[in-house]
């Protein structure tokens, strides 16, 4: 293992934390769980990794009860966990749609591998019930960090399947309505209602506090013959983004089109087909600025990216006047809450945002990240959560030099 993955398993405290290839594995599930909206914490993920540790961390069953026992933090986060391990993992043999395996007990304080009943297998044995861990999931973890425009057709489809795993929240915000709390300021309209029903004696305050609430996020998906590599996962990661709720995505090329409706299909390939049927300028130009001032003029302004998270994914090609584009990304920043570009192309060796479109925009972008693979749409979640991402690099400071409007440089 390398790198933050070798970090991560020492604080975590594991007892001869095992090979290095399933050390990785299983700290690129657990991300992968944090991409689908489950609240695993560092706490719950170092409890994950000594509970493999102490059973049979090549064994797809302890590997599933000792992920279910320590990740989960409620019912809600029960399906996404099936979900997330069968697409990370592999379905288990004879049971193509979900593992097989009961809901473990509780754990002990101390569980001991030699408490487990293991039929007389050794601990590094196959287990029925699947191949050892790092058989299973060593691919999917390589494939998290691959280009997207560099993966074969059963790539794509294992890669199809973990973004249909996907959940994506924006940051939370406190809203004005308030709920019932033990702790808060207190709400003098239960109190007294609360006096009235006991006669006037002496009752306890009664509390409440503001609710926070996700906010709204808009995904602008470039849809352009450059873009075509990556323009079915990038759509496959917005379809999930809307099952979400409070998502809004349009696709842009030479036109605009709102496709949230078709997006909502609960199936990723009837919404795929849906939007095929529905965008009329797929693998064409690219006019960013034009389409950028439809928006804001049309939805944007009207409320729809007040206070909301967009998001362009998008890798910065022009066709257009790039000072347009300049403008309307300063029009957008000063009504959204924040702004992240993702670009394919960020991740190439040696790529700077010299392009005239990229350029412009920059200045008017508070997160800039890489948009190539699935573990860069996973850091794009975590920074729409609300992560910071880093800061974004400017035109001519450290980038090289910005050509002359209109002038387009080859990344």
């Amino acid at each position: 293992m390398t790198g933050d993955g070798r970090e991560e398993a020492r604080e975590a405290g594991v007892p001869g934390s095992g090979p290095a290839g399933a050390d990785a594995v299983l700290l690129g599930f657990v991300r992968a769980l944090r991409a689908a909206g489950v609240d695993a914490s560092a706490e719950r993920m170092y409890a994950f990794l000594r509970a493999v540790s102490v059973l049979r961390p090549g064994v797809r069953a302890d590997v599933y009860a000792a992920g279910r026992a320590t990740l989960c933090g409620g019912p809600d986060d029960l399906e996404r966990y099936e979900r997330v391990f069968a697409a990370y993992f592999g379905a288990a043999e004879g049971s193509p749609a979900r593992p097989t395996v009961r809901a473990p007990a509780p754990p002990r304080p101390r569980l001991r591998a030699r408490d487990v009943p293991d039929g007389g297998r050794t601990p590094g044995a196959r287990d029925p019930s699947g191949p050892p861990t790092a058989a299973l999931a060593s691919s999917t973890e390589v494939l998290r960090h691959r280009d997207v425009a560099a993966l074969d057709a059963g790539e794509r489809a294992q890669l199809q399947r973990l973004l249909a795993a996907f959940a994506l929240r924006g940051e939370a915000r406190r809203s004005a309505r308030r709920r019932p709390a033990r702790r808060g300021e207190v709400d003098p309209r239960r109190t007294v209602r609360e006096l009235l029903r006991r006669g006037g004696e002496p009752a306890r305050l009664r509390r409440h506090a503001r609710v926070d609430r996700p906010r709204r996020v808009v995904l602008l998906v470039d849809v352009s013959g450059s873009m075509a590599p990556y323009a079915d996962a990038l759509l496959r990661f917005a379809h999930a983004a809307v099952r979400g709720g409070r998502t809004e995505v349009f696709t842009i090329g030479t036109r605009l089109t709102r496709v949230t409706r078709e997006l909502s299909h609960r199936d990723p390939d009837l919404a795929m087909a849906a939007v095929a049927a529905a965008v009329p300028d797929w693998r064409g130009g690219t006019r960013l600025g034009e389409l950028l001032r439809e928006f804001l003029n049309r939805w944007g302004q009207r409320g729809m990216a007040r206070g909301a998270v967009v998001v362009l994914l998008s890798d910065g090609w022009e066709r257009d006047d790039p000072a347009l584009l300049g403008t309307q990304m300063r029009r957008l920043h000063a009504l959204a809450h924040r702004v992240v570009w993702a670009n394919p192309l960020k991740a190439r060796p040696g790529y700077a945002p010299t392009a005239a479109g990229m350029a412009a925009a920059l200045p008017s972008v508070d997160e800039f990240v890489e948009g190539h693979s699935l573990a860069a749409l996973e850091r794009l979640a975590a920074v729409v959560r609300g992560a910071q991402a880093g800061a974004v690099p400017k035109a001519g400071v450290g980038t090289g030099a910005v050509p002359a409007a209109g002038a387009e440089v080859d990344p």
